[in-house]
């Protein structure tokens, strides 16, 4: 068996001019927040304690607890509401379609029986109030004419439920049953946040205008502004009030954080602007926050997470971080196992440490989406989808000395010798092409699609898998490939190959689901029927002492076949990603990781069998 050490989690997903909403519960202290068709729960005592909740058809837009905390409403892009618990695993407890479009927010009632959602929809539905237990109506949501962002439940009775929209409007409900109340036209663009204060008096609404307006709670009635003195430069996008509803923070696309002290005439102050020393890129621009207990959390375009004290506003924050996309590439340090490099689809290489989690990155964001990745002696080496390789340091932070060659051709695959790791193999469409550091020595035409590849360490042997399943075996000489066998085995594309530590074996894997150990000696099979996966097998590892090889499949599982034993005597890591695993790399001959789909990194620890 394998269990789960670590998981270094995805950061939220984000949408450039709008804003997020992350909430959480201040008993457990823990936040939610979503990313693709996860919800993220994360403790903001011990930010290494994740769960994720992947039971959602469509990517995930808003989490929010239960006053209770017992239970997790979440809601996607399909309009569905799914409400669930997290006692003994995750218990479905009911699932609504709310809306005929996305929602965008919701709120549940502070005596936990209804919930109202808001987002997009057909005709003018574009809010909903219901039952949590049944799912039926309780009122009726007129008066918008475009999307609703965002909605809020006033925490004390009587109740009232107040929404806003890309209508530039907040409308009020009394109820229940709700019924509209009336209209506040005060903002001139998008309002993109409403919230009640925890003691019900105030309610606050931020807009694209970049005023922040406040209301009372049970009237309506506007009683104060934020100042505009000291105020946000560009949209407000999110809002959230201290525990003892006297205090607000906001976040803007300025790029800044601000806790405004709110009077009892509901006029703001400013007290404090946060700012985060980032690059100054329009990924700094700031679209969620969450005032929890003592932190005041706050999230980037970039999914950059701060926490910054609220006792203490001058103390720096403490900075999370992480991938929003598809992690494809993963590479241990061989120099320090402890230190783990992962790479996704768009571009960011983070780097981890094993028991402490993020720290710090390599942006590679202004190049093309990546393709390829690996490590190598203080140094990066990517491709990507223009045909670039890049080279780049691995002490530097933002790879502004990055250099690249253009290869002619989109790699399919990249492959260094490690012991000569200026020579690399870049495998492409109709052949591969040999490169000594950024110079390009040969580009060869094969005469087959290749699909994987791989370069021993010395650099004098590679071996080139193609969409016909077949692994042909070259020696390179100088810029030269000679081919000295064709290995067939495979009944499907293979889709990757790699060496042995010990360079005595080689393992392949293929789009038909299954693997193969061969001798690379006598080119003999050595281990097969590793045929356990349900879907194509994306990436393959060796442990360091060569007894072990782990495949990750589509099929969102790892399995770790053992040497020495049949391929039945396996050990299956089930759902170890939504979405499938797209890499693998054992740190030690005791511990696995893995990467894949849902932008996470895991850490799981080998028991040895009894």
């Amino acid at each position: 068996m394998a269990s789960l050490s670590e998981t270094y989690a995805c950061v939220p997903s984000t949408e450039r001019g709008r804003g997020i909403l992350i909430s959480g519960d201040p008993k457990s202290n823990n936040i939610l927040y979503c990313n693709g068709r996860s919800v993220i729960i994360r403790s903001l005592n011990n930010p290494q304690q994740v769960e994720v909740y992947g039971e959602h058809a469509y990517p995930v837009t808003v989490a929010r607890y239960s006053p209770n905390a017992e239970w997790i409403a979440s809601a996607d892009v399909s309009g569905t509401v799914r409400i669930w618990g997290t006692h003994n695993g995750f218990v479905l407890k009911n699932e609504f379609k709310v809306l005929s479009g996305r929602i965008d927010d919701l709120q549940w009632s502070p005596d936990m029986l209804r919930i109202v959602a808001s987002g997009d929809g057909k005709g003018k539905s574009f809010v909903r109030a219901f039952m949590w237990d049944s799912g039926s109506t309780v009122g009726d949501f007129d008066g918008h004419s475009k999307r609703v962002l965002s909605c809020a439940f006033k925490p004390s009775r009587p109740y009232r439920i107040v929404t806003c929209g890309e209508d530039f409007l907040i409308n009020f409900y009394e109820g229940p049953p709700f019924k509209f109340k009336h209209s506040i036209r005060d903002h001139t663009n998008f309002v993109n946040c409403v919230r009640f204060s925890p003691d019900g008096s105030k309610f606050i609404t931020v807009s694209s205008d970049k005023k922040g307006i406040v209301y009372e709670g049970k009237t309506g009635d506007k009683i104060g502004e934020l100042s505009p003195e000291d105020g946000h430069q560009g949209s407000i996008y999110a809002v959230s009030w201290s525990p003892d509803s006297k205090q607000v923070l906001t976040v803007s696309a300025d790029k800044t954080a601000k806790v405004w002290e709110i009077s009892e005439d509901g006029h703001g102050m400013i007290i404090k602007t946060l700012t985060c020393a980032e690059s100054g890129g329009i990924d700094d621009m700031l679209v969620g926050c969450l005032w929890q207990n003592d932190s005041l959390v706050t999230v980037s375009l970039g999914g950059v997470v701060h926490i910054f004290s609220a006792s203490d506003l001058e103390k720096p924050p403490v900075t999370l971080s992480g991938h929003i996309k598809n992690v494809s590439s993963l590479s241990v340090l061989k120099n320090d196992e402890n230190m783990v490099l992962s790479c996704s689809y768009d571009g960011m290489v983070a780097k981890w440490i094993r028991g402490v989690g993020y720290s710090g990155k390599i942006n590679m964001k202004h190049h093309a989406p990546v393709k390829c990745f690996a490590t190598v002696e203080g140094e990066i080496i990517l491709s990507g989808f223009d045909n670039k390789v890049w080279r780049a340091p691995l002490h530097t932070g933002e790879c502004a000395t990055a250099e690249h060659v253009d290869v002619g051709y989109q790699p399919k695959d990249l492959s260094i010798a490690l012991n000569a790791p200026e020579i690399v193999l870049v495998a492409t469409d109709a052949g591969a092409v040999l490169l000594n550091g950024l110079k390009i020595l040969s580009t060869i035409n094969l005469g087959f699609a290749v699909t994987a590849s791989a370069i021993s360490p010395d650099g004098t042997e590679a071996i080139l898998g193609g969409q016909d399943g077949k692994l042909r075996i070259y020696s390179i000489s100088g810029d030269a490939l000679s081919e000295e066998a064709v290995l067939e085995k495979h009944r499907g594309p293979i889709t990757t190959i790699r060496y042995s530590p010990d360079v005595s074996m080689f393992a392949s894997g293929d789009a038909n689901r299954e693997a193969v150990v061969w001798d690379r000696s006598t080119r003999e099979v050595k281990l097969n029927n590793m045929l356990y996966h349900t879907a194509r097998i994306n990436c393959l590892a060796w442990s360091p002492d060569c007894t072990m090889v782990a495949t990750g499949s589509l099929d969102t599982n790892v399995i770790i076949y053992e040497l020495g034993k049949p391929a039945s005597a396996r050990r299956t890591i089930k759902s170890a990603h939504l979405g499938g695993v797209y890499s693998v790399a054992f740190s030690d001959d005791c511990s696995i990781l893995s990467s894949g789909e849902d932008g996470c990194v895991r850490l799981w620890t080998i028991v040895p069998e009894s």
